[in-house]
């Protein structure tokens, strides 16, 4: 009997990723999307990748609705919980992408419960754990660490992962599902993309690239590859030691400015790929006029390190170097035309 996984927000970045992980393990996949319009595209990328697209199938589902969850998670062994709000453009309302986060996750979890799924593993950020009064120079971002949510200048994202994941924790400890229940953490994810549709983070890639700004930002970033983010999702589903367990996902440390430097470095031919610092007053004030400035205010002045080397040692899980997480996710936006 093969295991079949439901994999939620299947269109999306990571989910991609891991979905395709999955289906080269010989699991059966069943994805969630909300429009099946899509599905046919999906499927020729997991082809194009060398998966075996007998096993994979589709469910018509949204975060925002009860409807289809449940016969979604039908028959599902494990939950690879990945879908979630994330726009580049913060919204003025800082409680505006909860509903959504939260009562989503909820959703999932009530399928998952139905079906009795054996474990469900859901993707959170390194957002929910790393922000607060106070965090300045060189912060460790740690298992047990929680980002304050009574702090006022958490963005709406910041916020609706800390809000969201709280949630999941309280309700697996309301049903007694702890045991069944993993977090996975990730930091900045970057690496290659399997076809032209991009998630948000590798947006960040592209505009460096593209030379959209003349200089960037002085801030710093956990990066890890979504490669690896992906096998981490499937052990995750599997491992015995990291049930109820919180897992930083990511490796090491660049700043923005380092990024350029690696693109420069590697597509030379590039000359507007920005690598000099802009002050950080001066991204504050540019932020009040460019609301896609506003997910970084918080990060100015910081320098994440994930405290990540028991996640490695629990599952087996390396991390590749962030320089190569920025080089493949360079190559990969040239290859499928996305600079076009």
């Amino acid at each position: 009997m093969i295991d079949r996984v439901l994999v939620t927000g299947i269109t999306g970045f990571i989910a991609k990723h891991v979905a395709l992980h999955l289906l080269r393990e010989g699991f059966h996949v069943r994805g969630t999307v909300r429009d099946m319009s899509s599905t046919d595209d999906l499927r020729k990328t997991m082809e194009s990748n060398g998966a075996e697209v007998a096993g994979l199938s589709f469910a018509q589902a949204d975060l925002g609705s009860d409807a289809g969850w449940e016969e979604a998670a039908r028959e599902c062994t494990y939950i690879q919980h990945l879908a979630s709000p994330f726009p580049i453009a913060q919204p003025r309302d800082r409680e505006s992408l909860v509903p959504a986060a939260r009562q989503g996750a909820l959703r999932v979890l009530e399928a998952a419960k139905q079906a009795q799924a054996k474990r469900i593993v859901v993707t959170s950020s390194i957002a929910a754990m790393m922000y607060g009064p106070g965090r300045v120079g060189v912060v460790s971002i740690r298992e047990d660490d929680w980002s304050d949510i009574e702090w006022p200048h958490l963005t709406p994202y910041q916020v609706s992962k800390t809000r969201a994941e709280q949630a999941v924790w309280e309700w697996a400890e309301a049903n007694d599902w702890k045991d069944r229940m993993v977090v996975v953490n990730p930091g900045l994810v970057l690496g290659p993309t399997l076809d032209r549709k991009i998630g948000t983070s590798m947006s960040v890639i592209q505009l460096m690239m593209q030379g959209a700004y003349p200089a960037v930002p002085p801030v710093h970033f956990s990066i890890v590859d979504v490669r690896d983010l992906a096998s981490l999702h499937v052990r995750a589903m599997t491992e015995p030691s990291v049930a109820g367990r919180r897992l930083v996902a990511a490796g090491e440390t660049l700043s923005m400015s380092e990024m350029g430097r690696v693109l420069r470095e590697e597509f030379s031919e590039r000359t507007k790929i920005p690598y000099r610092e802009l002050p950080a007053f001066l991204v504050r004030l540019m932020s009040v006029f460019d609301r896609s400035l506003k997910s970084i205010t918080n990060d100015l002045g910081v320098v994440p390190v994930a405290d990540s080397a028991y996640v490695t040692e629990l599952t087996g899980v390396e991390w590749r170097s962030a320089a190569e997480a920025v080089r493949a996710a360079g190559h990969s936006l040239v290859k499928f035309g996305v600079m076009d």
